[in-house]
Order: C-alpha cells, then structure tokens, then sequence
C-alpha cells in the first residue's frame, strides 16, 4: 500500500542556471531548423562556462546545401537566447563572449537510413524507455513540489524581466518540501531558494525581503504556515551566476524538467533533439496519455512507460496507476493502444511536433504547462479523455 503521510521535495532551477542556459540555446537552434525545414535532423549539443559558448552536433536537411546558408545565424541565435536570459556580467556577456560553432551534417549513413524510413512504418531510431506520469493533486496534474518549485522560479524571472525586481540575477534555484497527508499535499515544511543578486551589498536577510511576497503570492493559500523553514541564500553573497560561476552542459537537468523525482525517469535528455527521436517525443506522447487517463477519470495517478526497439515502429505499453484505478490496468493499456498510434510518426503526427516550439520548453518544465494556440505544449491537451473512456 502506497503511503499517505509523507515529505517530499522537488527542485527547480532558473533560465539562467548554466545548464538550462545551454539548453534553451539548443533548443533554439532547433527551433531555427524546423522553422525551415519541418522535417529537419537535429542533435543540438551546447557546452557553456566562462565568456565561452560552445555549440555541437549533427543536423540533417534534405537538401544538405542549404545547411551552409543556416550555419551563419548559429552565433546570432546563440547570443539572443543569452540577452534575453538577461546575462550582461563582465565575463559573460551576450554580446562580448565567444561563440564557437561545431555543427555539421549528419552521417551520409545515417541520412540513408532516415530518408528510407520515411513512411508510416517508420521505426524507432534507437532502443529505449519513457515515462509519463499525472496525479490529480494540482490542477495541472503535476506533483505539486515540482509544479510550485517552477512557479516561483518563473514569477521571479517575470519581476526581474519587468523592472519591477531590479536587484535580481537571471541565476537561481528553488526547492520546496511538501507535506503530505491522506496522500494529499496540505502544507510546504521548508523553502528553499538561491537567487543570484547584482547589488553587492544585499545580505541573504535583504534578499529574502525581495522573493518572500512573490513565494507567498504562487503558493496554495495555507500552504506557508508558522513552522515553514525559510532558506534563502544560505550560503551568503551570490552575486557571480551562470556559467561564469559554474559550466552549463545541454541535457542535465532531466529531472528539473519532468516530475521532480515522484516518478521514474527513462534516462534521454530533450532540449536540442529534433522530434523524430523518441527520447523527446515519446516522453511527450506518455505524459499526455497519463494525463489523459487521470483527466478521464480512470485512475488518481497514472505511470505510463512506453519501451521501443531500435527499427521497430510499435512500442510496448506499461500503465500503473498505484492502486488508484477504476478499472483493471490492462483494460487502460489496451484502450492506450486503441486510441492512439505510437510509433515516431505517429506520435509527431498526433501532438504536430514537426513544428519550431521548442526554445519555450527549455525552462521551467516541459510538462504542467498551458497548451498554447500554434501547438506549443500539445502534449498537455486533454483532449484524448473520452476517447480513452469509451475503449475501457
């Protein structure tokens, strides 16, 4: 039997984090890609550290001439993701520090192979897992320490951006601890939260005087109570942020963008992989069927895994709803199948992944978002719910 009464803690970390500043940058790239071609190759890899930005990888084009005529735009793109974080420190700087671009064409090889499998029974282009997961105690049906640890980060950013909270850096990182009971989240025991500040002078006292009313104004009503631990800044001045304190590398930070740790995790990073590999739109596709198995009100909470075979269209289908199901888990693996075609094409298909969204997924989660008009975030829709009820 599952437990009811618990702690557990999730984090989150900012745009401006080193890693998550590469991996916007390689989502960025991407995004420049699919704009113009929406079945571009990409496999987008950013290194980031003092007044130094690496990019690497392989892109494939149909027509592998036009790649030439992108290759110039990377550096450019590379240094609007960095403005737009806000990073203007002497050592790095968007528009002092250096770009070095090592994309190149993918393997004739590997181009043969992608090209031949261009039709409906196209198969997966490696072996591996994906999870997806839902639970029904946030609306967004997300684990509220990580759903809430995004907010607060995002607020700040919203502050900072506006001018409203000018002494604040584009780093910082954010923890919350849940309490649990009846297995229902009902208070936050500590906070937690390190924030890159740019006045010298601020003592962590200072800094918590700036974040504490936009902690309490994203939290449940409640939540916050006498005994709620307050850690903010603890270990002093943190002025130097980004990846002129520590190294950004693409694709570290897997756990920041599913569940916090409350679910299990397949291993594939996303930002910069084009949607043709399944570690990015798999995780998609079993997020959105999770969701929509909670949505339809099948069970309270819902693990999907979904398992491909390198060269194999269909994957195998996995549910666990932790004994919170209303009817028996095979019949929901089974109206899975049914309502909804798995393989890589089916998927982007589906969710229209073929598409320049992803630059937005790079911070702050990339589920427990709103589904947004061009198709950003369509893996969040709950539009499969019915569909899902009547097979079951």
């Amino acid at each position: 039997m599952a437990r009811e009464n618990y702690l557990f803690t999730s984090e989150s970390v900012s745009e401006g984090h080193p890693d998550k500043v590469c991996d916007r940058i390689s989502d960025a790239v991407l995004d420049a890609f699919l704009a113009e071609e929406p079945e571009a190759r990409v496999a987008c890899e950013t290194f980031a550290t003092s007044g130094l930005v690496v990019i690497g990888g392989e892109v494939g084009l149909r027509d592998q001439e036009q790649l030439k005529n992108y290759m110039g735009r990377i550096g450019q793109i590379a240094r609007d993701c960095i403005k737009d974080i806000g990073y203007e420190q002497e050592k790095f700087h968007w528009n002092t520090c250096h770009v070095l671009n090592f994309l190149h064409e993918q393997s004739a090889h590997i181009a043969q192979g992608v090209n031949a499998a261009d039709n409906k029974d196209e198969g997966a282009g490696d072996q591996g897992i994906m999870f997806g997961y839902a639970v029904d105690e946030t609306p967004e049906l997300m684990p509220a320490p990580i759903q809430y640890s995004h907010a607060i980060l995002r607020r700040l950013a919203e502050v900072r951006k506006s001018g409203a909270e000018p002494t604040l850096g584009p780093d910082a990182k954010s923890q919350l601890t849940v309490r649990y009971e009846g297995g229902k989240p009902v208070d936050v025991t500590s906070i937690v939260l390190s924030t890159q500040h740019l006045d010298e002078d601020m003592t962590s006292d200072d800094v918590r005087a700036v974040v504490e009313p936009y902690i309490r104004e994203v939290l449940p009503s409640g939540w916050i109570t006498e005994a709620t631990k307050w850690w903010v800044n603890p270990t002093g001045k943190f002025v130097i942020g980004g990846p002129d304190g520590d190294a950004g590398l693409t694709g570290r930070k897997i756990i920041v963008d599913t569940y916090g740790g409350a679910a299990p995790h397949g291993g594939g990073a996303f930002s910069g992989k084009d949607p043709t590999k399944v570690d990015r739109s798999a995780a998609y596709a079993a997020r959105y069927l999770a969701k929509n198995v909670v949505a339809a009100g099948l069970a309270k909470r819902c693990t999907i895994q979904l398992s491909y075979a390198i060269g194999v269209a269909e994957p195998l289908i996995y549910a666990d709803t932790h004994g919170t199901a209303v009817v028996p888990e095979e019949a929901i693996e089974a109206a899975i199948g049914k309502a909804m075609d798995l393989t890589p094409r089916g998927i982007r298909t589906h969710l229209q992944l073929n598409r320049p969204i992803y630059q937005r997924t790079a911070a702050y989660g990339h589920f427990g978002r709103e589904p947004e008009a061009d198709g950003g975030f369509s893996w969040e829709r709950t539009d499969l719910a019915a569909a899902l009820k009547a097979e079951v």
